[in-house]
């Protein structure tokens, strides 16, 4: 991830309305402080996906390729489908995103995201190493 991305979700992160919209979503004590809280908050795939989700589209979930809100979502695969009969595509919570094509899951990339978001200097790829569990050269990857 480029610097240049790591600025755009952080101004993303930080916009009032998504503020506002998590905040309604759960209540404000409910969100990770520390990263410990992170790392457990961020463990279950299932809370993962639903808090991707109302990051992304905090109207409800619409299809990348179409733009349809006619959408389903598909518990064991935990993917969406499109009901639009023209496009009818599946597609996942990292379709279309930076994530996309990456093998690391959601819960580490979360935790990653929470350090960087919350490193009021900067953080290095050895303390994202160090703390989540990932290679240096893998943390250096998500870092940068």
């Amino acid at each position: 991830m480029s610097q240049q991305t790591v600025e755009t979700a952080i101004i993303y992160l930080n916009t009032p309305r998504i503020y506002e919209t998590l905040c309604s979503w759960k209540t404000k004590s409910h969100l990770p402080k520390t990263l410990l809280d992170a790392v457990k908050y961020f463990l279950d795939v299932d809370t993962c996906i639903e808090f991707m989700s109302l990051l992304r589209w905090p109207e409800g979930v619409t299809c990348p390729h179409c733009s349809s809100d006619q959408v389903g979502f598909l518990k064991t695969r935990r993917i969406w489908k499109c009901k639009n009969k023209p496009c009818r595509k599946q597609f996942s919570i990292k379709t279309g995103t930076v994530l996309e094509d990456s093998p690391i899951g959601l819960d580490k990339w979360l935790s990653a995201i929470w350090l960087i978001v919350n490193a009021k200097n900067g953080i290095s790829s050895y303390e994202i190493h160090r703390s989540i569990g990932l290679t240096q050269k893998t943390a250096w990857f998500s870092a940068s």
